[in-house]
């Protein structure tokens, strides 16, 4: 759901950037935009639907390619927070035409700078289980990933 939110945020920046008229100042094309960080959020629904996936068929690669792609939104989260907060340590003037969409647009990367840490946690704890249910046998328990996930809880 978190891969999904970055994504329509994207695209709502990408609607807001775009509508923007050139002025004195120029327009307002942030570091984010520029990268496509919200985008990214692809691969937080990949992590997910693979992490489903692997908690219903255990197999040892799902679990090891649900483990990768946890451990890869976790880099590309750690990224993305790190590009977000060079975007709003800097503000460079723009046209007095532009400011309200670059001032929305620098909310919208605040409000996806407090997702990062949930889908960071979400990752890190998927992958914790994930890699220590990989040194079991998968044919002697019936118990999923998610089950030692929520049963820890």
């Amino acid at each position: 759901m978190i891969g999904i939110y970055h994504v329509l945020m994207w695209y709502f920046l990408l609607l807001l950037y775009m509508g923007q008229i050139k002025g004195v100042f120029g327009t307002y094309e942030p570091l984010t935009y520029k990268t496509g960080t919200a985008l990214w959020g692809v691969i937080f629904v990949l992590a997910g639907a693979l992490t489903v996936k692997s908690a219903k068929y255990q197999s040892g690669w799902l679990l090891t390619t649900a483990l990768a792609l946890n451990i890869l939104c976790m880099i590309v989260t750690l990224l993305g927070a790190g590009l977000t907060v060079a975007e709003l340590t800097t503000f460079h003037s723009v046209s007095y035409r532009n400011y309200g969409q670059a001032k929305l647009g620098r909310e919208v990367s605040r409000i996806l700078l407090l997702s990062y840490p949930l889908e960071f946690g979400i990752a890190l704890t998927y992958s914790i289980y994930s890699c220590s249910n990989l040194g079991t046998k998968h044919g002697e328990s019936s118990e999923t990933v998610t089950d030692i996930v929520e049963s820890n809880f």
